[in-house]
């Protein structure tokens, strides 16, 4: 077993698995805390590297590309303190992140191990149900679907939408922005509907608009990690624009709507009349909220 322990977490190396636990000091990050601890196979792992400062050093594990739903969704944009794979290490701690860093090394290269593309995830991502409240609204996630319930202070066009229930089977991709505390990010949960829409985070129905606390908002790629485990492997998944316009055609029909669902739809288009008759939906406001409702339905 090699192992080092350190402020931030510790990483453990049993010849078949590294086990990435977080530390428990107030320095280490919200978003490391809840994602807690993270076992990633050898076959997971590319190259891993120890780079030596003055005062510390940073351990450094790089995955093979699509082997991680996280990295993925995240795209490589985490923070540094949030990214699981990055240890920050003591000046005293250097021998032993060596000799993990080796450890590691000598098993990709007994295991033979390839730096390729993977095809399938080899990490499963967080546990589901998964829920997170940010500060355009609370977003949750079952394991087959996305539920998004807007706060008080989103867009009025997102509010008189309802809240937003979109199934996995219809979700095409996700895209994730953190929000860096001097520019907002967003979670955009993008449908063969709506993928080809340029409507900002504030007034997307399908996103939400992260501009609040950014150490919170950071929570929302547990969902984005979440939800991207669970759609085909990016190596499987035909790009969007590969989709033809009788598809497109096909999944932008109106479908009929389930007569459970009739009531409901009524009563959401009356709703939507009078903000309009009120004046609390302009004219663009109020047709394109239409459409979405519509089509959500």
């Amino acid at each position: 077993m090699a192992e080092i322990i350190q402020r931030d977490g510790t990483w453990a190396f049993d010849g078949t698995t590294v086990r990435i636990t977080p530390g428990l000091h107030r320095s280490v990050p919200l978003f490391r805390q809840t994602y807690g601890e993270i076992a990633v196979p050898l076959e997971a792992v590319a190259s891993i590297a120890f780079e030596p400062e003055r005062k510390r050093g940073r351990l450094r594990m790089r995955l093979r590309e699509g082997a991680d739903p996280l990295l993925q969704a995240t795209g490589g944009r985490l923070p540094d303190m949030a990214d699981p794979y990055r240890l920050t290490v003591d000046i005293d701690g250097s021998g032993v992140a060596e000799y993990v860093a080796e450890e590691i090394r000598r098993a990709l290269l007994l295991d033979q191990v390839p730096k390729e593309p993977t095809k399938t995830y080899l990490l499963p991502g967080p546990a589901v149900p998964v829920s997170v409240r940010s500060s355009d609204g609370t977003v949750s996630f079952d394991g087959t679907q996305v539920r998004i319930d807007w706060s008080d202070t989103s867009d009025r066009v997102k509010r008189a939408t309802g809240p937003r229930l979109i199934s996995v089977g219809d979700l095409v991709q996700v895209e994730w922005l953190p929000n860096s505390g001097y520019e907002d990010g967003f979670l955009r949960f993008m449908t063969r509907e709506t993928v080809f829409a340029e409507l900002p985070p504030e007034k997307d129905p399908y996103a939400l608009d992260l501009w609040g606390s950014a150490r919170r908002d950071l929570l929302t790629a547990l969902v984005a990690t979440a939800v991207t485990a669970r759609l085909p492997h990016p190596s499987t998944r035909p790009g969007v624009d590969q989709a033809d316009h009788a598809d497109r055609a096909r999944l932008t029909a109106s479908v009929p709507c389930p007569a459970d669902h009739h009531d409901v739809l009524l009563r959401r288009l009356r709703e939507l009349g009078e903000l309009h008759r009120d004046g609390v939906l302009t004219d663009e406001e109020f047709a394109m909220t239409k459409a979405v409702v519509l089509r959500g339905f």
